[in-house]
């Protein structure tokens, strides 16, 4: 392989390293041309969606816990490493079993601005925003040994902001179309949703994270727009508008190509027809788009849900968007079918179960009767004359989390009760509902009702933002709600439009934070502990992760 060369193909994004095993490794990259992208003597064929080329590159007979320094090659010719990066070489891991699991969570990244923002711009940025725990977590890596780096990072929700990009998407906008004009300075289409990624993952001490640290993802609203599937009227809202086609299918198109393949393992790449086609000579625009609008219809049919097993650990990544049923009177998270599978991933005889869902399931107590009651004001609880105003609230203030699907929040509870108590199989040591998307960190244990005998500790871990500060206006809203004066009102309403008490019951042990977070869940056997790092500059001002807390869970 050779090095440079002004007339060979380029990488525009990546690489991101993907799903890992323990045999096996993807590896995500976009690039300027049509190629053949080289890694580690393995090679796949760019293929191309509206223009853009990208490379999904599958290396396997690799040997479990090892450890491998490589090189992105396109046609012969190596483009990463970058030269004169501050980074160490790229390095993959391959898991090894009986090897402790580190894995890192968190939600909700609006993206850095430009290296070349100085001065007052910047300044401004890190008083709104802070600062972003991803590019301090990556700033850390670079002085850890690598036996200390995080298997995996689970990024549940809002990658993108496809509502609020940032100054590079804009200025995008700005030059192919008038932004005075729906939907503005929102993204509008695939070719700006491809602009949004870009500005995410550009960053170079992101970048280089992203190209060591494996990562799996799920969209929340943010990555298509907020509130998205929020209820039948906002769906019929939306659907209505002229410009809401192109952009959820843009949407769809992107977060297959940018998020999701990355997420499967290659077993399930070579069951895809749709990741067949896609490899195709041609553009694949034309099948994608296709199968975009036949995903934003199919209510309750949801398609992004995943699972990841390391050992004896299972995660479930659990799509709380898309696949929504939103018939008024009978509102669910998820269709019969896909929680049907959801309940099936989790059995067997795991150490440790991990649920992730971008929603989280239990908020605070207050919240969650709030969003209780309004689903039940909504549904007529209290006249139809009232549900129209519940429906305005529940958009306006985002009532839509797991308490506001009542039906689904109670199978939940019967999912955790089942695996707690051993009725889904061996009771794991630990099972940890992991959210992101209201831009706060907390830990909240969870107690059964009298009678129950769970052999399981379950708990809620929320951690949110990496890198988007909660206005303190709204950070003042949420913490009147949480108050006891909020809790109490809360279930006052939601007794009172005749609401079921939860089965469970929670609390908060630790937080809540409200600063930009990371979170690191290390499971050893059967034992598990967690620990929550908020973000902040260190004497010289380089961002670094500080720990807030740190649990035995199990």
């Amino acid at each position: 392989m050779t090095t440079g060369g002004t007339g060979a193909p380029r990488l525009v994004l990546g690489p991101l390293l993907r799903y890992v095993g323990e045999t096996a490794v993807t590896i995500w990259v976009e690039t300027d041309r049509a190629c053949q992208v080289g890694i580690l003597g393995h090679q796949a064929r760019t293929f191309e969606v509206a223009g853009h080329h990208y490379g999904l590159v599958v290396a396997d007979g690799l040997r479990p816990g090892t450890e491998a320094e490589y090189q992105v090659a396109l046609d012969g010719v190596v483009r990463w490493p970058e030269p004169g990066s501050p980074f160490p070489p790229s390095v993959l891991r391959t898991l090894a079993p009986g090897r402790p699991l580190r894995l890192v969570f968190g939600s909700c990244r609006l993206a850095e601005l430009p290296v070349r923002s100085r001065g007052r711009a910047r300044a401004r940025h890190e008083q709104e925003h802070g600062t972003d725990a991803l590019r301090a977590c990556a700033l850390d890596l670079r002085d850890t040994p690598r036996q200390r780096w995080p298997d995996v990072l689970l990024m549940i929700g809002d990658q993108v902001y496809g509502d609020e990009p940032g100054p590079a998407t804009r200025e995008f906008i700005e030059q192919r179309r008038d932004p005075a004009r729906p939907p503005g300075y929102q993204v509008a289409d695939f070719e700006e949703y491809c602009t949004l990624y870009h500005e995410a993952w550009s960053e170079p001490a992101v970048r280089w994270l992203l190209s060591v640290i494996p990562t799996a993802m799920i969209f929340d609203d943010h990555d298509v727009i907020d509130d998205w599937n929020t209820s039948a009227a906002w769906r019929r809202e939306y659907q209505a508008k002229p410009w809401w086609r192109e952009r959820i299918t843009g949407a769809f198109v992107s977060y297959w190509v940018y998020q999701y393949l990355g997420n499967l393992a290659p077993e399930d790449l070579g069951r895809s027809e749709l990741w067949r086609q896609a490899r195709e000579p041609g553009d694949a625009a034309g099948v994608l788009r296709e199968f975009a609008l036949r995903a934003d219809q199919g209510a309750g049919g949801s398609q992004w849900s995943f699972t990841r097993t390391f050992g004896k650990v299972r995660v479930v990544v659990i799509d709380s968007r898309a696949g929504r049923v939103l018939t008024e009177g009978r509102r669910l998270m998820l269709g019969e079918p896909e929680w049907q599978r959801i309940t099936e991933a989790v059995c067997g005889d795991w150490d440790h179960v991990v649920l992730a869902t971008s929603l989280p399931l239990l908020l605070p107590r207050g919240v969650h009767d709030l969003e209780a009651w309004n689903e039940a004001v909504c549904r007529g609880a209290w006249g139809r004359r009232l549900a129209r105003p519940g429906e305005w609230l529940r958009q306006a203030a985002d009532l839509e989390h797991w308490a506001a699907f009542g039906a689904s929040f109670w199978q939940f509870e019967q999912l955790l009760t089942g695996l707690a108590t051993g009725a889904k199989g061996p009771p794991p040591a630990s099972v940890t509902v992991i959210s992101g998307d209201i831009h706060h960190s907390y830990l909240a244990p969870v107690q059964f009702p009298a009678g129950t005998d769970p052999r399981s500790a379950v708990y809620q871990a929320v951690c949110s933002p990496f890198h988007n500060l909660l206005p303190d206006r709204l950070r003042r809203s949420q913490q009147l709600a949480t108050s006891l004066a909020g809790r109490l009102g809360g279930t006052a309403l939601a007794r009172l439009a005749g609401v079921r008490k939860p089965q469970l019951r929670w609390r908060l042990c630790q937080g809540p934070w409200y600063q930009n977070m990371l979170c690191t869940l290390e499971f050893r056997g059967r034992g598990a502990r967690i620990r929550f790092e908020r973000t902040a500059p260190d004497q010289a001002q380089v961002p670094r992760l500080h720990p807030v807390g740190d649990t035995e869970l199990s």
